[in-house]
């Protein structure tokens, strides 16, 4: 079967003008206001004002559709990439990047983190982030270039679903983070006074940080440093 990025569009005139570029951008708009459970071929075409069989043209599946929208995504962070002839600076780029795009269109952490991605800009973004692995690491450390790969993108798939699970759950207990610390301390401190978390009451004492981008600048720094240093 013809993937969908090598398979052409439909051609010649219609009453109303519909390409796979309008039909994502609908889609992405419908998802960011209603997450991908309010997602549906119908509601895209009543958006473009077409029948949703007119849209099977472009898509065949609402699979292709959202590999098509994990791909606009992609390709959002593939813009910011621009030349970073420094691995370092390149990595840290498509990581704050890719956390950044995850807040503003929540519904792709529902994409990521399986089997990867194959569109044009999913690739570009491999791309860049292999090869700034494979310049830290030398032309002659191949063997490492795969895990330190899937060790960075395990964190960062990782970090942004932990952040808008935490968005989510706060929108929908309308609890945020430090109510529910608050909620759950007198329990924790008990719990911490008996002695047997030591490790776990250095880690908690002193005031929380509510700095999420600054936590995860902090975090991408040491996953950059363990990936890339020699054995």
């Amino acid at each position: 079967m013809e993937l969908i990025w090598e398979r052409p569009e439909p051609r010649g005139r219609t009453v109303a003008p519909t390409d796979r570029g309008r039909i994502v951008a609908a889609a992405v708009a419908l998802a960011d206001a209603e997450g991908l459970a309010g997602l549906s071929m119908r509601k895209v075409a009543a958006e473009l004002h077409v029948s949703p069989m007119r849209l099977y043209g472009y898509v065949a599946t609402k699979d292709e559709l959202l590999d098509l929208m994990a791909d606009s995504v992609y390709g959002e962070i593939a813009a910011a990439l621009g030349d970073h002839p420094e691995w370092e600076q390149a990595l840290r780029t498509i990581a704050v990047t890719t956390r950044d795009r995850a807040l503003r269109h929540e519904w792709f952490v529902e994409l990521i983190g399986g089997r990867p991605h194959l569109g044009p800009n999913a690739l570009t973004v491999m791309e860049a982030t292999a090869s700034a692995l494979a310049r830290a690491l030398g032309p002659d450390d191949d063997a490492r270039l795969m895990p330190a790969l899937g060790v960075f993108n395990a964190y960062l798939v990782g970090a942004v679903r932990n952040e808008v699970t935490e968005r989510r759950v706060s929108r929908e207990t309308g609890t945020d983070e430090r109510q529910w610390q608050a909620s759950v301390g007198a329990y924790l401190g008990r719990q911490l006074a008996t002695g047997r978390y030591p490790t776990t009451e250095r880690l908690l004492r002193g005031e929380p940080e509510d700095d999420p981008a600054g936590t995860f600048a902090a975090e991408i720094d040491i996953i950059i440093r363990g990936v890339t240093r020699s054995a």
